[in-house]
């Protein structure tokens, strides 16, 4: 029996770009042991891989950084979605549900005006304000900041422009222990470019991720935030990394729906470390 083992880039419709995920597709019988799919995560090396397994008539779903297992992830969900429809692993019409440790996620075929999306169904996570922690500023090489506050993963950072927060150069050893024990911190801007209305980037150095390329969660706290700046409920948000990726935002009450799109990078098995059943 084979493990099947996919390389997606998400958040984007062009390889090489988005935010890489491994998507690794397990026997139904029994979940591995935690210890190996952290090891699994911690091989591919890259800020998540999601691990998916049938359950109930549905999916179970885990991610793990090479460092840790985290709670809820965009971009590795967005990337799952993708490879089940792609690969024949589910109907293409079929509306997918996913068990996690954040509750039942689902993901569904959509339509933009650039053609096919997948649009994940998320819950909101909105920030509320809160004092930024001794050396968070400073770690991030900045005096002083619009907005600061914290939601159950992450603080937020809102900057005064779209150039301050291109030019960030965050010390990351110092960032890891100001942003202890919560997850990371996003940083945000208004967009200078029409087509955004809203940029962003994010360091999770807990985890081991200096800088997310792509970070889909971040979103759900995204979203909600400048939706109440804005007075709008649809919004379309750039992740300024390297690497660069879009992110369509739908508020739905306490939901939020995160659009994009994804591309298969490779497809193979895993070999030397199958999944052992029963672990």
């Amino acid at each position: 029996m084979t493990t099947p083992l996919f390389h997606v880039d998400a958040f984007t419709d062009r390889a090489f770009s988005g935010n890489p995920a491994a998507v690794c597709l397990l026997p139904d019988e029994a979940a591995p042991s935690d210890a190996w799919m952290q090891g699994i995560a911690r091989e591919m090396n890259l800020s998540e891989t999601a691990f998916l397994r049938k359950q109930n008539g549905g999916w179970q779903l885990r991610w793990f950084t090479p460092a840790a297992e985290v709670d809820l992830c965009g971009h590795a969900t967005l990337a799952s979605a993708h490879v089940l429809w792609e690969a024949g692993f589910a109907e293409e019409g079929a509306t997918l549900h996913f068990e996690t440790r954040s509750g039942r996620l689902s993901a569904a075929r959509g339509r933009s005006g650039a053609g096919r999306v997948i649009e994940l169904d998320f819950p909101g996570e909105p920030a509320t304000p809160a004092t930024a922690p001794p050396g968070l500023l400073s770690a991030l090489g900045i005096l002083s900041a619009k907005f600061t506050g914290r939601n159950r993963f992450d603080y937020l950072v809102e900057l005064g422009g779209e150039p301050e927060l291109l030019a960030l150069s965050p010390d990351f050893r110092c960032l890891r222990e100001a942003c202890s024990p919560a997850r990371g911190v996003i940083v945000t801007a208004e967009s200078g470019a029409a087509e955004y209305d809203f940029v962003s980037r994010y360091f999770a150095p807990v985890y081991g991720i200096d800088e997310d390329p792509v970070t889909g969660s971040a979103h759900c706290c995204l979203g909600p935030f400048w939706g109440d700046r804005f007075s709008k409920t649809e919004l379309t948000g750039f992740q300024a990394s390297s690497r660069g990726g879009v992110v369509g935002v739908r508020l739905a009450g306490n939901r939020v729906i995160l659009v994009g799109r994804a591309v298969t990078i490779a497809r193979g098995e895993l070999v030397e470390a199958k999944a052992p059943i029963g672990a």
